[in-house]
């Protein structure tokens, strides 16, 4: 089993830490009025933070050592009372962010998810799906405390340092400066485990979307896995990638607990510091008790917010690389978009042509050289050849999944890149090999076909592909609940329902890719008049490698290293014998 991918780290641009914590919390200028209501409760809850110190030093000097104590318990009620409508006014601040930054989440998620949707198929092609799960999921529940913290905690903290740095200068510029002695020994050091702690969190997330598209995998290919008894092989990778994951986080972490004992460390020297200038080179008798224990109050709320801002500065670090990660897919621009001034194509008539088209998936290797073609409206044409040839490729180019590089491709001559995509698609059928089913109701799963088809045109259209027999001989009939993919059905079953879904849109152009690949024979005669019904009255492209299945082709295309070697229909390309007679012998053997 291949599993290199899994073991290579996504390549991710850098970005700037201060422009990506600022596109984050521009979503909070949305809710002004509730984070208004947050701010003015966090000013009420700091303000009494703040005095509850001058009230303390006020009742002991001038209070107990004078004996006023009527004075002394009307200053208590009187803080009681602001102390617990702080609590209050603090429980009410954590709902409204609770519920704002829920919404934010909700928002970032419904953004990805449908600019994802977006994105053309080489994005796709260039992911596995665990690791694009990784970054809906994973990612954006990382902003959450990033975002609640940010109001409730960043700026009630900031805000009270300085302010208890203003009160505590203004006090005793003495007793202040020694007191906050080590805040430049914490700012360097902080500074320099951000540094440190930075990219190591990026491998952490990295190594997170590894394991995730992995286990995705895993669980997508059980049944091949158990078929060749490969349950150890995977076991060995997904200790390896548990492994990988563990000595991320381990090695990010360990710098990441640092901020706690920087802290720690500044504040109990700080504290030593204030009380050896206050008590030996200031001396008590200039220093009242007062003064001594509301300082040694404003050091709690000085080091505790700076506790809190570290923790809140490691949570940014610990954090931002997801953030970083669901910022660089919201900016990834789909490669197939709309242009300027486009038009919707009107309803086609099914010419298709193509003029001189050359493409490639990666720079330099050619998949189509120099391709041209004219179909009429109606023409079914048959795609053969090796696989890898590009037959895949040309069908790809009509439904315009990619834009060619070279060349032009026209559907009743409209150059589909300048035509809406959705008018072009709207008007295409298109079957592949996995025909992918979604959870839900056999009806629902032909509906998507047609999102406003009644009852009676789904039913139409089952019973035009031989479909309707087996779905009513299920308990449900149309209303049975499909298992994931499809699983509770054949593989036969399964694209019977997708000819169902393809009929019942009516397409104008009809692509069938390798439609009929894992149909057995029986299954095969059984739909081939269903088939018949579905290339009736519509420009069709039959890609198979099953030669018995395009005999009444209008046209055959023979396609060998991206171009058309031969073209025209059974007996023609026979006489010939050439490519298409070297195939057919090929399958009669």
């Amino acid at each position: 089993m291949a599993t290199n991918s899994y073991k290579d780290d996504e390549k991710q641009v850098e970005q700037s830490k201060a422009k990506t914590l600022g596109r984050l919390f521009k979503y909070l200028l949305d809710y002004k009025f509730k984070i208004t209501i947050v701010l003015i409760s966090m000013v009420y809850a700091i303000v009494i933070s703040l005095i509850n110190p001058l009230i303390m030093a006020e009742a002991i000097d001038n209070c107990v050592r004078k004996g006023n104590y009527n004075r002394l318990m009307l200053m208590l009620g009187i803080a009681l009372v602001l102390n617990v409508l702080v609590v209050l006014v603090v429980k009410l601040r954590m709902y409204i962010m609770a519920k704002v930054c829920n919404d934010i989440i909700m928002k970032i998620r419904q953004q990805l998810y449908t600019h994802i949707q977006t994105l053309d198929f080489q994005f796709f092609d260039s992911r596995p799906t665990g690791k694009i799960l990784s970054r809906i999921i994973g990612d954006i529940n990382s902003l959450k405390d990033v975002l609640n913290n940010c109001v409730t905690s960043f700026i009630p903290d900031g805000v009270t340092i300085i302010a208890v740095m203003i009160i505590m200068f203004i006090k005793n510029p003495i007793l202040a400066a020694s007191a906050l002695c080590m805040t430049p020994f914490m700012i360097g050091g902080i500074i320099f485990l951000e540094i440190k702690a930075h990219p190591r969190w990026q491998l952490f997330r990295k190594k997170s979307s590894n394991l995730n598209a992995f286990v995705h995998e895993d669980m997508a290919g059980i049944r091949v896995i158990q078929s060749f008894a490969a349950e150890k092989e995977t076991e060995d990778t997904f200790d390896g990638l548990i492994d990988e994951h563990r000595k991320a986080f381990l090695s990010a972490v360990r710098l990441s607990d640092g901020f706690g004992s920087i802290i720690d460390i500044s504040w109990g020297i700080g504290t030593l510091c204030m009380y050896f200038v206050g008590i030996v080179i200031l001396g008590v008798d200039k220093v009242s008790i007062g003064t001594f224990v509301a300082f040694s109050s404003y050091m709690g709320m000085f080091w505790s917010p700076m506790f809190n801002l570290s923790n809140f500065y490691n949570q940014v670090v610990t954090n931002i690389a997801g953030a970083e990660r669901v910022f660089e897919i919201l900016d990834t621009p789909s490669k197939i978009v709309d242009v300027d001034g486009v038009t919707d194509i009107p309803e086609i008539k099914g010419n298709v042509k193509f003029d001189n088209v050359s493409f490639s998936y990666e720079e330099g290797v050619k998949v189509l050289d120099n391709v041209s073609f004219d179909i009429k409206p109606g023409e079914t044409i048959a795609l053969v050849g090796a696989t890898g040839a590009g037959k895949s490729t040309i069908v790809n180019l009509i439904s315009r999944f990619y834009d060619v590089q070279e060349g032009k491709v026209s559907v009743d001559g409209y150059d589909i890149t300048k035509v809406s995509i959705e008018s072009l698609r709207s008007q295409m059928g298109i079957m592949t090999q996995d025909n992918f089913l979604f959870t839900g109701t056999i009806k629902e799963n032909i509906r998507y076909g047609k999102l406003d088809a009644t009852d009676d045109e789904i039913i139409a259209a089952a019973k035009a592909v031989k479909a309707h027999d087996f779905i009513m001989k299920l308990e449900n009939g149309y209303d049975t609940v499909l298992a994931e993919r499809g699983g509770n059905l054949s593989i036969g079953q399964k694209q019977l329902l997708a000819f169902a879904r393809t009929m019942v849109c009516n397409p104008r152009i009809l692509i069938l890719d390798e439609a009929t690949s894992s149909i057995d024979t029986n299954t095969e005669r059984l739909v081939q008049h269903g088939i018949e019904e579905l290339l009736k009255g519509r420009t069709s492209f039959v890609i198979a490698h099953r030669l018995s299945t395009i005999q009444k082709a209008d046209r055959i295309f023979v396609v060998e290293d991206g171009c058309i070697v031969e073209e025209g229909n059974v007996k023609e390309l026979l006489d010939k014998h050439g490519a298409y007679y070297r195939l057919h012998m090929a399958q009669a053997i």
